[in-house]
């Protein structure tokens, strides 16, 4: 800037092209009007026309000019900042500042506003600088620009222009905390949607991890759910509704309640993603869904799944060797005409499998399988419990606060039991053989078993008891093969008998003169829990718990 040479325009007004004399040029303000007042109206385009005699910059008071702004202005000059002109505004603003005192000693806001660095930089560099929003103590904002200032008569020169933003600051502030409280009902919405406390079965441990993505108020349709079947075994699940929005999240929510209710049926797992396919087709055909449903039976070890266009399930064995689910993967739910098949993968104890959505693996210009391969890799060195697990994957993938998509893990560990942590779990098995003979060997081996166990006397008889009705109900209704299953877990005594026969047992109201009928409902009101299921190959278990008060 320079204040003796200032080439810039007023606006709507024209510079003169040449120069005449000194005298030619207007000496006041009042000498110049007088000059208007004197130009014939009628003259159009000579040398009258008052266009023709527009003055120039150097006609005004700098001085004058400055001081009507109604943005602050400051000039100081010299390494030291020493002040030599504020105007009207900037002493209305933060008070009348001395002539030749330092901005450092005398001008407080100066350093809460972070101008005596930024003086510095435009004496050293000679260039404008700018800076936005800055806050005061007292609460106002300002945004500041610091010009060099180039005269002959200032060495050094710094005119320090600043701007009261608070009212826009204020807004921006005000919309800022409209939009976290936005996304804050977002989130917790989302979150409604997921399951509040994660079911941890007897022979699992788990722990899940949901990461919203990005800093928007639109939620997702990540989800995951753990459903604990009776009989020790567990159903597993994560999806991905496609796109964001609360359409996402209300289809989300819709899907994993099915999940739910089909669970509760205890179908294997392509069955249920085959309901679930058409089901998601009639809430919405427009949403594109995967899903994985797994069940982990702890007598077999392993994972039984079904997949629906999902990512697959990884496993980290005891060693540390991650191994991969591989196919049957069928199309999106929704899509239908497809008919899905069921898979397993080996879970045995001291392995950690890990279901997760692609918003942990998948990356702008990457190939997904990439992303499959890094999460492998972090997973093979992953230690600790499922939760420690989970955030040392969503660390490894690089899953922030700002990560721009949803992210749903869940891990799932099958624990490596030594000592007398072992002890409280146990497994014993009877193949049935022999006719109605069966009944009082499956007696006498649930009570042999039960006793060497060391419950006491008033559960074991119970045991026996519902051993009897299982064995007696399968011998009546059902077809060899059969098979009379024990299993004690630190929480609970599971018994079940399996068949050739598929007709699943129900419970009835049997009449005073019926012989027969009565089996199940003693079942059911001496157990905890009771159920039936279809097995894989044909045939059906039955079976029922009881609860243990303690540990023995």
């Amino acid at each position: 800037m320079n204040f003796t040479r200032w080439s810039a325009r007023l606006p709507g007004t024209q510079r003169r092209a040449a120069r005449g004399t000194e005298g030619s040029v207007p000496a006041a303000r009042g000498e110049y009007g007088q000059q208007l007042e004197q130009l014939p109206e009628d003259t159009e385009g000579t040398a009258a026309d008052p266009a023709a005699e527009v003055p120039a910059l150097e006609d005004f008071s700098v001085r004058e000019l400055l001081g009507r702004l109604p943005g602050l202005v400051a000039l100081v000059y010299g390494p030291e900042h020493r002040i030599a002109y504020v105007n009207d505004a900037y002493a209305a603003a933060f008070g009348p500042r001395p002539a030749g005192a330092t901005v450092a000693d005398t001008c407080p806001e100066a350093e809460e506003l972070g101008l005596l660095p930024l003086m510095d930089q435009v004496l050293r560099s000679g260039k404008p600088r700018t800076v936005k929003s800055r806050r005061t103590q007292d609460g106002g904002s300002y945004t500041v620009t610091c010009l060099p200032v180039d005269s002959p008569h200032i060495e050094g020169g710094v005119l320090v222009h600043a701007t009261d933003v608070t009212d826009h600051a204020e807004a921006a502030e005000r919309l800022r905390a409209s939009e976290r409280r936005h996304r804050e009902t977002a989130v917790t919405l989302q979150r409604s949607l997921l399951p509040q406390e994660l079911e941890q079965p007897d022979d699992l441990r788990i722990a899940a991890t949901y990461q919203p993505g990005g800093t928007d108020a639109a939620v997702g349709g990540d989800w995951y759910d753990v459903i604990t079947l009776g009989a020790g075994r567990t159903a597993l699940v994560i999806g991905d509704v496609m796109g964001r929005g609360v359409r996402a999240a209300a289809v989300m929510g819709q899907l994993r309640t099915a999940v739910r209710a089909y669970a509760r049926l205890d179908l294997p797992p392509h069955e249920v993603l085959q309901l679930l396919d058409g089901l998601a087709a009639e809430i919405d055909a427009s949403q594109i869904a995967t899903c994985v449903y797994a069940i982990h039976d702890p007598s077999e070890g392993k994972l039984v799944y079904a997949s629906a266009g999902h990512l697959p399930i990884l496993v980290r064995d005891e060693d540390g060797t991650v191994r991969r689910a591989e196919d049957p993967t069928g199309p999106p739910l929704g899509t239908g005409g497809w008919l899905h098949a069921s898979g397993s993968i080996a879970l045995p104890p001291g392995s950690t499998a890990v279901l997760y959505t692609d918003g942990l693996v998948e990356r702008r210009r990457e190939d997904i399988d990439e992303g499959v391969e890094a999460l492998a890799r972090a997973l093979a060195g992953a230690s600790g419990t499922p939760q420690v697990v989970c955030d040392r994957l969503l660390r490894a993938l690089g899953v922030t606060a700002e990560h721009d998509d949803d992210v749903a893990v869940l891990v799932v560990q099958h624990p490596s039991r030594q000592g007398s942590d072992a002890e409280l779990f146990h497994n014993a098995a009877l193949e049935l053989l022999g006719g109605v003979e069966a009944a009082p060997r499956a007696r006498a081996f649930a009570s042999g078993v039960l006793s060497s166990w060391r419950f006491p006397v008033e559960l074991r008889d119970l045991g026996v008891l519902a051993t009897s009705e299982l064995v007696a109900n399968s011998l009546q209704h059902g077809t060899p093969p059969m098979r009379l299953r024990l299993r004690r877990t630190d929480r609970r005594l599971i018994i079940e008998v399996t068949d050739g026969d598929d007709h699943l047992p129900r419970r009835r109201r049997a009449e005073t003169e019926d012989e027969a009928g009565r089996g199940i409902s003693i079942i059911a009101t001496i157990a905890s829990s009771w159920g039936s299921r279809r097995t894989p190959g044909g045939g059906k278990a039955v079976w029922c718990e009881f609860a243990l008060p303690n540990k023995h």
